[in-house]
């Protein structure tokens, strides 16, 4: 991402650059793949993988009723940056990477992640979701959720033809995913620090299903147990430095590039980690900042002067760097990754996860 100050987390020229380029090369696969496929042989290996998987997601959409199959494939037709398939690719490029089982447990987890924002669009009363209404808006809440089931059951039928493991990985995801929520939703305890609090929800809500996607797709390629540890420890990290990067990003974005309007959290009340940062201080500097974002923002002009505050605060700073360390600790997951085109794509990703600005 961009603005703030921020860096990437090598710091040095060379071989950011080279991730950078070996990561966004331009593509003529499909828009919901994004540029992220690499150089040579591996991209396309990736980019059939892709196709692949963005067949069977269609495949899994669809119903013999046909407003199922347009509820369900609202988000789906309305892109996606496809995160979660192509890390289960990726690393199941270290094995055998044409495995029919590495795309199904693709699709699975690209599944829960679509269905979650089908449940979260209705918790947060959100009307626009990747640029599109959301379906809540669209239709009914009632709709919305009942869709974001629908999904729920296609994936486990899938999942099932993948073996009692696999359902019990899943199992505990999904008991993770809805764990996070729930703690975001209570909020943090009394005697609770709410910036862990605030991390823990990451790690539950998004860092556990990214980790899932890449142990799927390094354990169906056949990939050693040790090195399926490191790359789901990878997954989990990479998982929350995404996050944390597009609440920056609803930050410091100037056109709304990410799909919704810049500020959206905060005229949401929604404290994420640079408020977070702002409430806990004590700065000075910061007393109009702490006094604006105690509560939504729904006012104009306080919005317009919380967002300018926030974007030159220290307390940006300080929720950068920790984005920095989060993609420090998965690039150094790779330590376990034999060097090669593969490891260099996942460190390619820790590079695109702290300089996107979508």
């Amino acid at each position: 991402m961009t603005g703030a100050g921020t860096t990437s987390p090598r710091g040095g020229g060379s071989e950011t650059q080279r991730d950078t380029q070996l990561w966004h090369r331009p593509s003529a696969s499909p828009s919901t793949i994004g540029p992220w496929l690499p150089e040579g042989e591996l991209g396309v290996a990736l980019s059939a993988g892709l196709l692949r998987v963005e067949s069977a997601l269609a495949t899994a959409v669809a119903s013999d009723h046909a407003f199922v199959s347009e509820a369900a494939g609202h988000l789906m037709a309305a892109g996606g940056k496809r995160f979660r398939p192509m890390l289960a690719l990726l690393a199941a490029q270290l094995g055998d990477g044409e495995a029919d089982e590495v795309v199904s447990a693709a699709v699975v987890c690209e599944l829960t992640h679509l269905a979650t924002l089908y449940h979260d669009d209705v918790m947060d009363e959100a009307s626009v979701r990747r640029g599109a209404p959301s379906a809540n808006s669209r239709w009914t809440n009632s709709v919305a959720i009942l869709t974001g089931d629908f999904l729920f059951a296609r994936a486990s039928d899938l999942l099932a033809d993948l073996g009692p493991d696999a359902v019990r990985v899943q199992a505990r995801t999904f008991e993770r995913l809805v764990t996070g929520q729930l703690r975001e939703t209570v909020g943090a305890q009394p005697g609770e620090d709410r910036i862990d609090h605030h991390l823990g929800v990451l790690a539950d809500k998004t860092g556990s299903l990214v980790a899932t996607s890449a142990r799927f797709g390094a354990s169906f390629a056949g990939v050693p147990a040790e090195l399926v540890t490191a790359l789901t420890a990878f997954g989990e990290e990479v998982g929350v430095a995404f996050q944390l990067s597009d609440d920056l990003i609803d930050i410091v974005s100037e056109g709304g590039a990410s799909g919704k309007l810049p500020g959206t959290d905060l005229r949401e009340g929604i404290a994420t980690l640079p408020v977070l940062f702002a409430l806990a201080g004590d700065d000075p500097a910061e007393a109009r900042l702490r006094e604006l974002v105690a509560g939504p923002v729904v006012d104009d002009a306080e919005h317009a002067e919380a967002l300018a505050l926030l974007r030159s605060s220290a307390s940006l700073a300080r929720a950068t760097a920790v984005l920095n360390d989060y993609a420090d600790r998965a690039r150094a997951r790779l330590d376990a990754v034999p060097e090669g085109p593969v490891r260099e794509a996942l460190s390619a990703l820790c590079t695109y996860v702290v300089t996107r600005t979508s």
